[in-house]
């Protein structure tokens, strides 16, 4: 089979269960993950015979498609703020909408020489972004999961960042006496709620962490509160803590961090949505 052949192949397969662009954008990631032939490159060299580990692996990435297995998966590559991450099953995709709090905290604290804490770190890429763009100071990333951890450490030493990883349930208070004064916390934590599940895409509910997507209906902002708890003693003066948020609950998380004290501000993403947070004490 040629090239040309095993990518209009591939798109023909994509178009059952796709719409028209994302298709596309899938069969060009998975072509380029294959034959490492991307735009023109593909199609001046659309008549080249493929090997038949090449023809295999298109195969094989056509059944994990229709079966909606995320293409990052697949191809085990994430980009997210300009980097590429590592990512399996036992992390997140990284979204669009956490690099916006990203871009937020590093427009705000570019050059200063500042400590930063990311709670749920999964697959490092907050804390690797931070790190690598806001200059100086220890950043932390903590979770829960060793197999995350395992993920966010690949990445980190693939991407040159000094992070100080921590493997620990956030939600036990009575360990947090073993984590330092920060001036950054940042978390996008669980914060979709059991009863939302049936909004949500196959890709999604079939194959990402559980643990990192829901909480329970009953106490959905389970991990706001327990950090703006945990921003009592552990901000540094002046220090803030930013998260990412159901889009359904601003109003609410906002009146949680100033029920502890808190000055808070509600960011939109792109899509017009309620989707971060910035808190500050006093």
């Amino acid at each position: 089979m040629i090239l040309q052949e095993a990518h209009q192949l591939l798109l023909q397969n994509l178009f059952s269960i796709y719409d028209d662009r994302e298709a596309r954008n899938i069969a060009d990631i998975i072509t380029e993950y294959i034959t490492g032939f991307a735009g023109s490159a593909r199609m001046l060299n659309k008549n080249n015979m493929l090997s038949n580990i090449q023809e295999s692996t298109y195969n094989d990435s056509i059944k994990r498609l229709l079966q909606h297995e995320p293409v990052q998966y697949i191809t085990g590559i994430a980009w997210f703020y300009k980097y590429p991450f590592y990512v399996n099953k036992d992390v997140l995709i990284p979204r669009p909408e956490t690099e916006e709090l990203v871009e937020h905290i590093v427009k705000e604290n570019i050059g200063k020489n500042i400590s930063i804490i990311d709670i749920g770190t999964g697959s490092g890429c907050i804390a690797i972004s931070l790190k690598k763009n806001v200059s100086g100071g220890l950043v932390s990333a903590i979770d829960v999961s060793i197999d995350a951890l395992t993920v966010a450490k690949r990445n980190a030493t693939e991407l040159d960042a000094n992070i100080h990883f921590i493997q620990q349930d956030f939600l036990q208070e009575g360990l947090w006496n073993t984590l330092d004064m920060y001036d950054v916390i940042v978390s996008n934590p669980p914060y979709i709620k059991y009863i939302e599940k049936e909004e949500m895409n196959n890709n999604v509910l079939q194959y990402e962490p559980h643990l990192a997507l829901f909480v329970e209906n009953e106490d959905a902002l389970l991990f706001y509160r327990k950090t703006a708890l945990f921003g009592k003693t552990h901000l540094n003066t002046n220090g803030s803590i930013w998260m990412e948020i159901n889009e359904t609950l601003g109003k609410e998380t906002k009146e949680l961090f100033e029920g502890f004290g808190y000055s808070t501000v509600l960011y939109k993403d792109l899509q017009g949505k309620d989707r971060m947070i910035k808190a500050v004490l006093g």
